[in-house]
């Protein structure tokens, strides 16, 4: 047998935005907020009252996950009772963005 010099090195991810898509598109309902605050549900309990089977601990994890990766911003407003809102961040909008292309491409290979 001839050993042959290796031509290409497996090129590694970078590892930050590989871990965020993995977390992200993991997260079963990261997709279906980005649909919420698109039709402008963005207080958690409008998101939970309108998602079947969406509960408010998975909810809070998954708009933390959101948050640490910039894709969502959360506003806290000094009120009595107090109130909380999300909205999409400038780099979220690319984000969703990428996602949708994603799944303009899913439709394509189905067809």
């Amino acid at each position: 047998m001839i050993n042959k010099e290796k031509l290409f090195s497996r090129k590694s991810p970078p590892a930050q935005s590989a871990r965020m898509v993995e977390t992200i598109i993991g997260c079963k309902w990261s997709i279906t907020v980005y649909h919420l605050l698109q039709n402008d549900i963005n207080r958690p309990g409008e998101m939970v009252a309108n998602v079947e089977g969406l509960t408010t601990k998975v909810l809070n994890a998954c708009l933390k996950k959101n948050i640490e990766f910039g894709i969502l911003q959360r506003l806290a407003f000094n009120e009595v009772p107090p109130r909380v809102e999300y909205k999409v961040t400038p780099f979220g909008e690319k984000f969703i963005h990428v996602i949708a292309q994603l799944e303009t491409l899913q439709a394509e290979i189905n067809t």
